[in-house]
């Protein structure tokens, strides 16, 4: 009997594995996310976290392992059932399950599609105004055959007063809005298709990413601008290693002057070229330890060039062969490292190093450094308390990280940071208390410290020094030996409240409530208007989607 049941097991789980999909799981789904990180925290997966989205086929795969474990909560385990019933859809397909509502759910051996509703809206009160953001539209997911995924999504938003902005520190997903009015709107399309193998997959996307093990903002790409085009190459050929690149598409916002023209009654301005091409190595020595190493570029002012389209490349040395060694003619590369363990059951350690400009020569000379490197560190301790995670975190962006003395070499996409969206010469405190009574019941106490020093690109930019008398070796050194943060130019310390209840898959509805103290200088700079009119914001809302 022990036999049969092994080979029936055997043959289930080669038809989990035969079937190659890769439909990416988007990273707003914060409930999702957490969950998995809880069941790694616990050992009971091991999860290479510094790259996501992860992918529904491997949130399945996951949530199958862990089906049933001993080691679960009460709790956990009703969560993990309320959780296949969308995540079956990938390991059942063609079969009759406990399902989740959707509004169209087609599935047999070839072809499965899942349409859904996206609906939502949340009202804010700053003591003073009460003001409101509502988006609808639609998603599709499905696969054909045992190798090709699709996605898609549209959705169209409206502010009652505009929230967001990129000339702001805030951790709301970048937007571009339509108009001049204070009451905004505007869409997202996101979509892609993938052909995925047993190892590896290549895809086509216009979507969000992040790069770097964060709770709060990753420093490497914390996907937090509106999404841009890429694509995407994983591969996984041995359990202890990944490899992940991507070429995207970004928007300089920068106005080719040479492509500019003139057409009735107006210019037609045409932005100037940008892309990043990027890649990560994980490397995994020991189990539940995940080492990544990798680096970027940005280039612009160029065509697409083929050499950042080879994946395994160190690209700053591309540069130089096209560039030689002059900065003025060259692009813009970046370094990065990022190490994660959960090698003690329930505590999850990690630390991301972002590296922009360093010399080595100069490293230790306080009046020479080009220093320009962004750290965090930070730790997760699960379930100490039942259902209780403890979460710390420390990030120091130096000065001119991301930042760029040609503006479309910026780290930076439709004017939003690819990274840490406290910007460059800062530094963030993050503290998080998270709480889980109940299946779908979410309850969280934030305190998130931001300091921010000078805008020492701002300063050069706006400067009457005449770069076309100037020798380029002074632009250099004017940039060179930058003290961090000598002067505190913006601070907010907030704190925040949040309760939400899942009632079915994606369906939530939520109340929060912040205090914030604005300090500094730059406090108007830095703060959205209707934040900075009220210390104390309350909001409540509702979505299906995301």
């Amino acid at each position: 009997m022990k036999k049969i049941i092994l080979f029936i097991t055997f043959l289930t789980t080669s038809c989990f594995y035969s079937i190659s999909q890769n439909t990416p799981y988007h990273i707003s789904n914060e409930s999702v996310y957490d969950f998995i990180d809880e069941l790694a925290n616990k050992g009971l997966i091991d999860v290479n976290s510094s790259i996501k989205p992860y992918s529904r086929q491997q949130i399945a795969e996951w949530l199958r392992l862990c089906d049933q474990n001993p080691l679960l909560s009460n709790r956990q385990q009703k969560e993990l059932t309320f959780y296949l019933k969308d995540f079956n859809k990938e390991l059942l397909i063609g079969k009759s399950f406990d399902k989740r509502w959707d509004l169209f759910y087609f599935s047999d051996s070839l072809f499965n599609l899942t349409i859904n509703p996206i609906l939502g809206g949340q009202f804010f009160n700053n003591g003073d105004k009460t003001e409101y953001h509502r988006w609808g539209g639609a998603e599709f997911y499905g696969t054909i055959g045992k190798h090709v995924s699709i996605y898609g999504s549209l959705r169209d938003n409206h502010e009652s007063f505009f929230l967001g902005g990129p000339e702001y520190i805030t951790n709301r997903s970048g937007v571009v809005y339509k108009g001049d009015n204070d009451n905004k709107d505007y869409s997202e399309t996101r979509g892609g298709i993938t052909y995925s193998w047993k190892w590896g997959s290549i895809g086509l996307h216009k979507d969000h990413f992040q790069w770097g093990n964060s709770y709060s903002q990753s420093v490497i790409f914390s996907g937090r601008t509106p999404s841009f085009g890429y694509l995407s190459f994983k591969i996984s050929p041995a359990k202890w290693f990944d490899f992940n690149y991507l070429h995207g598409w970004l928007v300089s916002e920068v106005v080719d002057s040479s492509r500019t023209y003139s057409v009735f009654n107006g210019e037609r301005e045409v932005y100037t070229n940008k892309f990043v091409a990027s890649n990560i190595f994980t490397i995994r020595p020991w189990s539940k330890l995940n080492i990544s190493f990798g680096n970027s570029i940005i280039y612009s002012d160029v065509n697409f060039n083929p050499a950042y389209a080879v994946p395994f490349l160190f690209y700053k040395s591309a540069d130089h062969t096209y560039n030689s060694w002059d900065n003025w003619v060259g692009q813009n590369a970046q370094m990065f490292i990022d190490i994660d363990s959960r090698q003690i059951k329930n505590l999850h350690l990690y630390t991301s190093l972002f590296i922009d400009e360093i010399s080595i020569s100069n490293l230790l000379k306080k009046n020479e450094q080009s220093n320009d490197v962004a750290w965090k560190i930070g730790g997760r301790l699960t379930d100490i308390l039942h259902n209780t995670s403890f979460t710390a975190e420390y990030t120091i962006i130096r000065p001119l990280v991301y930042q760029h003395f040609v503006p479309s070499l910026s780290f930076m996409s439709n004017q939003y940071t690819l990274g840490s969206y406290t910007l460059d010469n800062s530094d963030e405190l993050f503290f998080m208390i998270r709480h889980k009574p109940l299946k779908g019941l979410d309850l969280s106490a934030r305190l998130t410290i931001i300091r921010k020093g000078k805008d020492y690109q701002s300063i050069f930019d706006n400067n009457e020094m005449d770069l076309h008398t100037e020798i380029n070796q002074e632009q250099e050194e004017i940039r060179r030996g930058l003290p961090f943060m000598n002067e505190v130019r913006y601070k907010n310390t907030n704190f925040t409240l949040k309760g939400s209840y899942q009632i079915v898959n994606d369906g939530y509805i939520f109340v929060e409530y912040q205090h914030n103290l604005y300090d500094g200088t730059d406090s108007e700079k830095y703060t959205n208007p209707y934040f900075l009119a009220g210390n104390q914001i309350v909001s409540l809302g509702m979505n299906f989607g995301f």
